[in-house]
Order: structure tokens, then sequence, then C-alpha cells
């Protein structure tokens, strides 16, 4: 029998009165927009765009790209991002994964395979490795498994600004010499196209921020359509001119296999390397994922700026292939070390 407490004192708790922890929240297996990315893939081999409607779908999207990312530019919040550039040694440790260990391993692997592969998918490979990091999935995952979220947020943000410049910096240094790069008119292009836009709405933010805000959702559907129409429009051009011809499966399972390579290497570096400087778990978790996720939506508009049209599609490849793995592989990890998971 249980005990009576003397004194006429409450009872001790029955099991429906005592608070649980809640279970922490789990990422989604599978992203609707992957899908949606796939599907534009599937209707491009099948009916692609051609005559009047690709140029129609080639201004369409050119002025989409401009509009995400004025709109990346009003959602920036400078003073923010700078209060989290104080701990110097977690975003040290983040762009350094992303922005120089990525690098080095896409110019390693591009040179393992380039005898194999054709040089479009040799250039995707190189691209992928110099893209910045993703935004909402990296911060989603470090949520999950205990990071330290401020820093994932200061860290996917300033990655991205600095991607603006920095990616087609590294793509044009990592393949100046092949002629599937960009050169100085695709620079322009980028600054035209994709910072000056940037740098609009950034202006404008105090003007538009609160309507962005209150509107985030339809704009991130907005964001997502850009991008399922630009994947859309380059795989068209792919077909039309017969590229996928040229590519054979097992030249798609080498990329595979690198994307893979790629993911695994900087999840382990990027895990163990702030224990140097004597990190916390947090911030191990966060420079794990910030540091390993790459940016689709940022990278292939990126792309149809800086590669000429008829490469555009392979380049593109690498990264189609690279998000849905790190997007599956990030949310076992960050479901496996969510706290209070036994």
């Amino acid at each position: 029998m249980t005990p009576v407490p003397r004194g006429g004192g409450p009872a001790a708790p029955g099991p429906a009165a005592v608070q649980r922890r809640p279970a922490a929240p789990r990422p989604r297996r599978v992203e609707p927009f992957v899908l949606a990315v796939l599907a534009a893939i599937a209707v491009a081999a099948l009916l692609p765009a051609g005559g009047a409607v690709a140029t129609g779908l080639s201004r369409g999207t050119t002025a989409g790209v401009a509009l995400l990312f004025f709109v990346y530019g009003v959602r920036t919040e400078p003073a923010e991002a700078l209060r989290g550039l104080r701990d110097w040694r977690l975003q040290g440790t983040i762009a350094t994964a992303t922005y120089v260990l990525f690098p080095l391993l896409g110019l390693l692997l591009a040179l393992a395979t380039g005898w194999f592969l054709d040089d479009g998918l040799v250039a995707g490979l190189l691209f992928l490795a110099a893209l910045p990091s993703t935004v909402q999935s990296c911060v989603v995952f470090t949520a999950v498994a205990g990071g330290n979220v401020p820093g994932a947020v200061v860290s996917a943000t300033t990655s991205n600004l600095a991607g603006i410049g920095l990616t087609p910096l590294l793509a044009a240094l990592l393949l100046g010499s092949s002629g599937a790069g960009p050169d100085a008119a695709a620079l322009g292009r980028i600054v035209l196209q994709l910072l000056v836009p940037f740098l609009a709405g950034l202006a404008a933010g105090r003007f538009l921020g609160g309507w962005v805000r209150r509107h985030r959702r339809s704009l991130s559907l907005l964001d997502r359509c850009v991008i399922v129409a630009v994947v859309y429009a380059a795989f068209s051009r792919g077909v039309r001119q017969g590229v996928w011809q040229q590519v054979h499966p097992a030249e798609v399972a080498v990329v595979l296999a690198c994307a893979a390579v790629l993911l695994a290497a900087v999840l382990a570096a990027a895990w163990w390397a702030p224990r140097l400087w004597g990190a916390a778990r947090p911030e191990r978790v966060t420079a794990m994922f910030c540091g390993s996720n790459k940016s689709l939506v940022t990278g292939l508009p990126m792309a149809t700026v800086l590669f000429d049209p008829h490469v555009v599609g392979l380049v593109a490849l690498p990264v189609i292939l690279y998000h849905p793995l790190q997007i599956t592989v990030c949310s076992a990890l960050a479901g496996r070390m969510a706290p209070g998971r036994p």
C-alpha cells in the first residue's frame, strides 16, 4: 500500500500529473520540394520545352531569380548577423568547412574521376563544392539535435551572404582552365542578376521587412516554384541538345558516390575539428550540420547565370543529387542525436 503522508499534506502526484519532457521534433523524411525537383526532371525528359515556350521560360526564370535574391536581401537583418559573428571560432570552423575543405575535397574527387566523367559533370562537382550552406535545413537539423540554434542561423545567413561573391570566385578559380567554367562575362551577370537585386532588397528591408515576414510562407512557396522552373528549363535544354544521350548511368552512379564521399568526409571533419578548441556539444552539432549542407536553392540560380546554357543541365546534376542525400542522412543523424533520445 502507498503510505499516506502525515499532516494531511498533498499526496504524491500520480502518473498523469508527472510532466514529461516533450519529444524532440523530427524533420520530414522526404521533402515535397525534392519530389517536385525530381518531377521537373522527369517532365523535362518526356516533354522538354521548346520554341516560344522555352524563350518565355528563360526570360521568366531570369526575372524569377532576380526576384528571389531581392527577397533574400529584404529578409536579411545585418544587425543580427553581426551580433552572431562574436563566436568567431564556431563561425570560422563552419566557413572553413564550407569554403576551404569542401573545395579541396571537390578538387581531389574531380582529379580522381575526371578521366571517366563528362566535363560538365566534373564542373558540377566543383561547383557543388563551392556553394554556400543551406538556411532552413541546417537550422532545423541543429535544433532537433540540440545544437546552438542562434549560431546556426548566423552561420547560414553569413554563408549565403558570402556565397554571392565567393561561389563565383571559387568556381572561376577551380574551373578557370576548363571550357565549362565561368568567364568574366558570367561574373558580370552574377553582379547584375544576383548581387544588385540582393543589395536593393537589403536597402528596402526597412520598408518591406514586415510585409515579407507576414507572407513568409507564400514567399517560400514562390522561391521553390522558381527553382523547379529553373530545373525544368535547364534539363529541357539538355534534352533538346542531346546532352543526356552522352551521360552513361555509370557516370551518374560515380557522381552519386562522389557526393556521398563529400558528405561523409565533411560531416566527420566538422564534428571532430571543434574539439581542437574545446567546443561544447551544441557548437559541435552546429558546425557539423552547417558545415556539411549545400544550398540547392542558391546553387541552381547561380548555375544558370555562371555557366553556358549547353552545360548547365550537367552542372546542376551533382547539386541535385547531393540535396536529397544530405536531407536523408542529416535527418537520420539529427533524430538519433536529439536530446533525451535513449
